[in-house]
């Protein structure tokens, strides 16, 4: 089994935050256009980041590549669906908390 990249955890992350909102906070019953639209252009911005492996967090990041409205998207979404993660994958919060 080949271990996963730190971007390839990120992508993960970000989209089990990203579906916690949509399924808890939204109530669909699966992923909507409009999440599913963030969850690619999150992947994207991943894919390009120019710190690749060596990236910290986002949030501590100085180059910002997510447009404002996308920023502050992830942002509410992040703060909604960080408690949630405690709840339905306790391992990958605390991996994101810690930053490993």
């Amino acid at each position: 089994m080949s271990k996963l990249t730190k971007i390839e955890k990120e992508k993960q992350t970000i989209e089990l935050m990203i579906r916690l909102y949509c399924f808890k906070k939204e109530k669909n019953t699966t992923v909507c256009p409009s999440c599913w639209a963030l969850i690619e252009y999150a992947h994207r911005r991943l894919d390009h980041c120019p710190l690749g492996e060596n990236k910290s967090s986002c949030k501590k990041c100085s180059i910002h590549c997510y447009s404002p409205s996308m920023k502050q998207r992830i942002k509410d979404i992040m703060r909604y669906s960080g408690p949630w993660m405690l709840i339905f994958a306790p391992v990958q919060a605390l991996r994101h908390l810690v930053g490993k």
